[in-house]
């Protein structure tokens, strides 16, 4: 498991751009872990990165950066992203980063400042984004998160042309929590979904059995009841081998002798 710590103090204090109310939790780095120093520019070409490698980059605002990593069921995956800007900028610039998984679906934060807008007087922003438990199963329908390799891009959306292509310097750590496997996003079930609205009585003693009828043996019993389908299929064959017959009487041609 990696220890999560709180550093917006920190960062407020670097004079980092945060979202307003948002509290940034950054992973840490594993001990001894080989920092990436690349970043793709597609999906194709993403940099496959491990949670808690740290990762720093050098690039221009309006590049696409990607890179990817492998994720487990039972994991909850944060990611944490600095940009801190090189040169003084002309105005505010908005940036976000994404996470897809391995069908190029975009999925979720539940927590995480992951499109901040920093000001012209700022000298950085921090983004950040933790995914949902990742799921060992899901229905085809659904966008859950499953196990597979997932990626992530930095980019930035909205910027003045004259700051397009100025230096920036990227750092991005991916952070994982294992829980060992558990269920998933939704918890327990407290209270049956559909309460049992007839219940039944407590038996106390065991019950006994009624006793079987008799069958009546009727003469009459053999024959269909009055009205029904047998009855009236019977009265039709009747009246139509009568019409018949009768049918054929007027009909029929009287001999010559």
């Amino acid at each position: 498991m990696r220890t999560l710590t709180r550093v917006a103090a920190a960062t407020a204090a670097a004079g980092l751009a945060l979202a307003p109310g948002a509290a940034l939790a950054a992973p840490s780095p594993s001990p001894g872990a080989t920092t990436v120093t690349k970043a793709g520019t597609s999906f194709l070409t993403a940099t496959t990165i491990t949670a808690g490698q740290p990762v720093r980059v050098g690039a221009s605002t309006g590049d696409h950066l990607y890179w990817s990593f492998r994720a487990e069921a039972g994991q909850v995956h944060e990611i944490g992203v600095t940009v801190t800007f090189g040169k003084p900028r002309t105005g505010a610039s908005t940036w976000t980063v994404d996470v897809f998984d391995g069908l190029r679906r975009r999925q979720a934060c539940t927590a995480g400042a992951q499109t901040p807008t920093a000001d012209a007087a700022a000298t950085g922003v921090t983004l950040g984004c933790t995914l949902r438990r990742v799921r060992p199963w899901a229905e085809p329908w659904s966008g859950d998160p499953l196990p597979g390799t997932y990626y992530v891009r930095l980019s930035v959306t909205d910027l003045p042309e004259p700051d397009l292509g100025l230096p920036i310097e990227v750092d991005l750590l991916a952070g994982v929590t294992d829980d060992g496997g558990a269920s998933g996003d939704d918890g327990e079930l407290a209270a049956p979904l559909v309460p049992n609205t007839r219940a039944g009585t407590v038996l106390t003693a065991e019950p006994t059995p009624e006793p079987a009828a008799e069958e009546e043996t009727d003469l009459t019993g053999w024959l269909p009841e009055a009205g029904s389908r047998w009855v009236w299929t019977s009265v039709g064959g009747v009246l139509a081998a009568v019409a018949g017959v009768v049918g054929f009487a007027l009909t029929r041609r009287p001999r010559r002798r």
